[in-house]
């Protein structure tokens, strides 16, 4: 893969009080969307408060690509119903990457990026220094 720069992985936790699409429930499930990558968790029947607890993984060539994540609701013998979709950009995350983190303490929160008009975040998002070496993200994104 030419021009790779790392791997991005994603853990979708769980979606909350979803709409019922089809009669009684819905069936739920998230496709990621990055460039030219696609991809999906697995369908959550019957639940309008789905548990995924699902890692995907991305191959990170342009960070200036943003995450494009879509929850629908799959049907049977009809186009799969959509729920709402999200948008988040990725490069504060990877600069964070750059940084020498050996001298950061565990756990030191690196950036913040706030809710606004820009983006699709529920709440204010955090970059911090996991174990010296690594820096993690907690972002909940809704619309």
């Amino acid at each position: 893969m030419d021009n790779l720069l790392g791997l991005l992985r994603i853990r979708i936790k769980r979606g909350l009080n979803l709409a019922v699409r089809d009669v009684r429930s819905s069936d739920p499930y998230v496709v990621f969307k990055m460039g030219r990558q696609k991809l999906k968790t697995r369908v959550i029947k019957k639940d309008g408060d789905p548990e995924w607890n699902e890692d995907l993984t991305l191959s990170i060539t342009d960070p200036s690509n943003p995450i494009k994540l879509t929850v629908y609701d799959h049907d049977t013998f009809s186009k799969d119903d959509k729920f709402g979709d999200a948008e988040f950009d990725i490069r504060t995350y990877i600069e964070a990457l750059k940084m020498d983190l050996g001298a950061i303490p565990i756990g030191t929160i690196i950036s913040r990026v706030q809710p606004g008009r820009n983006n699709c975040l529920a709440e204010e998002s955090t970059i911090y220094c996991k174990d010296g070496k690594d820096v993690d993200r907690t972002q909940n994104v809704i619309n």
